[in-house]
Order: structure tokens, then sequence, then C-alpha cells
């Protein structure tokens, strides 16, 4: 036990938190495989696959681990320490998208409907098919990939500067925002207006190739996806909105009007409820918050542990 102790005390709160998910995302990942067995039908390439990730996420854990401990090129791959903790967090939360279903049946999606509906009188997403045009579908559609740019340039951009220390405040506080958002999709699982609605969708996505996919999108199967509830988009958005107007004023005004669009996509193209949204950027700024507290405390923890 006291050697337990001392390799968590000299991990970071991050380190421990892709650990500590890693084990139920395996659990919940072999539940689902273990289903379609049961049922007698073909395992889904998504879900053998998950198996897969896991396996991959922790060989490179450990390869990871055994960098840190023997400083192996560590002046060179330093950056390694703020960084991996962020790709594990992402691999994590692939296996828990598609795997939330297994774990708690209960939806919350027509709460979250009858909200929206409560606060417009309609349901956002539905009342936006009479916007629907190709070129609208095309820039949402770019806006809403935008995503994966949004949630890393910041880092990248303080990395770039050699601002390590900001740089790891920033992922800090994203990481924990992906994490929490995570341990509230299993406890409000709600699966997304292109499902739960889409007898309600009476004009699809036209116009090229980005509008085919958005097609595409919208017929997933509805055991796909209970990821709803809070945004991620929108808290993960908001989040690196927030940090790069304290590190980087300038950046922040380059990232504002495609964080806007990224929001509003979210409604256009069907992945989310207002209510979803709004749930969101409190997370993002609870974290905020919350992630400089939570870092003291865990160095405090640390330094008792390593005397244990």
């Amino acid at each position: 036990m006291k050697r337990i102790l001392r390799f968590i005390g000299k991990l970071r709160f991050e380190e421990f938190l892709a650990i500590l998910f890693l084990l139920p995302s395996f659990l919940i990942t072999l539940k689902a495989n273990l289903y379609y067995i049961e049922i007698g039908e073909k395992i889904p390439r998504k879900f053998y696959g998950g198996i897969w990730r896991i396996v991959i996420t922790v060989a490179v854990m450990l390869i990871f681990y055994y960098l840190v401990k023997k400083k192996i090129l560590w002046d060179k791959l330093f950056w390694l320490r703020d960084v991996m903790p962020f790709i594990f967090c992402i691999a994590i939360y692939t296996n828990l998208h598609d795997t939330i279903h297994f774990v708690n049946p209960h939806d919350i999606h027509d709460y979250i409907i009858k909200i929206d509906q409560a606060i417009f009188g309609v349901q956002p997403c539905v009342w936006a098919q009479k916007f629907y045009n190709p070129y609208l579908t095309a820039y949402f559609s770019v806006s809403y990939m935008n995503y994966f740019l949004i949630s890393v340039i910041v880092v990248v951009w303080l990395l770039y500067k050699k601002r390590n220390k900001d740089a790891r405040e920033v992922l800090f506080g994203t990481i924990l925002t992906f994490y929490m958002g995570y341990f509230l999709y299993i406890l409000f699982p709600a699966a997304p207006p292109r499902i739960v609605l889409a007898n309600q969708f009476v004009k699809d996505f036209s116009g090229g190739l980005l509008a085919k996919l958005q097609n595409d999108l919208v017929h997933i199967s509805p055991s796909s996806s209970r990821a709803a509830f809070p945004s991620l988009h929108c808290a993960v958005t908001l989040i690196s909105l927030l940090y790069s107007y304290k590190f980087e004023r300038k950046l922040f005004w380059i990232l504002l009007i495609p964080g806007i669009s990224l929001v509003l996509a979210t409604i256009y193209l069907r992945h989310h409820y207002v209510t979803d949204i709004i749930a969101g950027f409190i997370l993002a700024i609870f974290a905020y918050n919350i992630s400089p507290r939570v870092d003291a405390f865990w160095e405090n923890v640390r330094k008792k542990l390593k005397n244990v």
C-alpha cells in the first residue's frame, strides 16, 4: 500500500485522473462487447476497436511513465509531461462517448427538450431548419470542425513562445473540464437532437461534400451517443477563449468569431440542445476558476504521499 501511495505521490493530478478513469473506461467498453456476444450479434467496430484503444493507451502510458521516471532525453522531451495527459484524456473520452448507455440507461434528454421548449417556445435546432442552405451548412460544418484547432491552439502557441508554465495551466484546466464532463455524461446521459428529434427534421443538409458528411452524422444509430449534456464542444471552446484572454489577448480576438460560430454550429447541425450549451458554459467557468485550487491542493497531497 505504501508503494502505491508513493507512486500516486509522484503523479500530477491530470496523470492520476487518466489512471483513475482508464479502468472504468475499459470495463464499460468490455461490457459493451459482451452485450453483443450475448445477443449473438456482430460486435460493432467502434466497440471492439475500443478494447484495442485502451490496450494501446495503456502501452503508451507505461512508456510515458518510464520516460518520466528515467528522464530519458528529457532535455528534448520534457514537454511530454504536460501534453501526454491530454492525449490520454481524449483516448478515454472516445471510449466513453460510445458506451455511456451501457452504464446508465436512464436518459434525461426528454427533460432537456422540455426545458428548451419552456425557454424558447420551440426546439431551437428544429427551428433552425428555416435557415438551411448550402453555404451556411458549409460554414457551420467548418466551424464545428474548428473544435480540434480551438482546443489546442492556445497551448501550442504558448509552448511555441516557451511559456511552459502558462501552457501547463491551460492544459490542466482543459483536461479538468473534459473529465468533469465525462462524469456528468455518465450521471446524465442524453442523446443529441439529431437522434431524439429525428422525426421533426423535414429538411436535410444539402450542398457538397461537407453537407454529405453532416447528413451521414444525423443518421447515426440511436445507441451511438449519450454524450450531449453538457456540451464539451462549447465548454472547451469557452475555456480556450478564457485562457487566450488571460495569456494572449490578440489570440482571443482571433478565436472569438470562430468560437461563437462553433457554438451556433452545435444547434444548426443538430448536435446539441441550448440547455447543453448553457451547462457547458457553466462547466467551463467552474473549471477555469477551480483548476488552480485543485492543482495546489494536489501538490500538498503529493508532498505528504512522498513521505509515506
